[in-house]
């Protein structure tokens, strides 16, 4: 048997046991409603998985469990002048931005020429493993961001104290 058919059959059951398997693995996603104010009232976390893990930026976890198998949706809170430097996740994401100017740009090096200003009811994506950054002018912002699990957050760059808010660190 050829190279060529052993790696294509190989890719194939992999396929197979991941489709057969994988499913028993995912928590069934719930029906759920939410208003603005049930939202507010959830517990408001720092750093958990798939977020930047900078002091002060806010996070609720709104459906599913971001470090388990399957979809999970998270708000994020950033407050105003916060920097985060290029990172990536593991999964794919979308996002809306809820309220503010989200400043966001792709590549493995932040730098503000290469962000776009994205206001309330934008949409953006966070291709797998594609390094992005952001930043917050003077107002915080809020976006909900929607992936498929489980995720992480690794930078291109370990982030330094100057990445938080005000010079805290993160």
């Amino acid at each position: 048997m050829s190279p060529y058919l052993k790696a294509g059959l190989a890719c194939q059951l992999a396929l197979l046991v991941q489709a057969t398997c994988g499913e028993e693995l995912r928590t069934p996603l719930p029906a759920r409603r939410m208003t603005a104010g049930e939202i507010a009232a959830r517990p408001a976390l720092g750093a958990i998985a798939g977020t930047s893990g900078l002091t002060g930026i806010r996070t609720r976890v709104l459906a599913g469990e971001p470090t388990r198998p399957g979809m999970y949706s998270i708000e994020l809170r950033v407050p105003a002048h916060t920097r985060i430097g290029a990172h990536e996740h593991r999964d794919d994401r979308t996002a809306v931005v809820v309220s503010g100017t989200w400043h966001l740009g792709y590549g493995r090096i932040a730098n503000d020429a290469g962000a776009r200003l994205l206001g309330p009811g934008s949409f953006y994506t966070e291709p797998a493993n594609m390094p992005h950054f952001a930043h917050t002018g003077d107002e915080p912002v809020t976006v909900i961001i929607t992936g498929d699990g489980p995720t992480d957050t690794r930078y291109e760059i370990q982030p330094t104290a100057h990445s938080a808010p005000h010079g805290s660190p993160p």
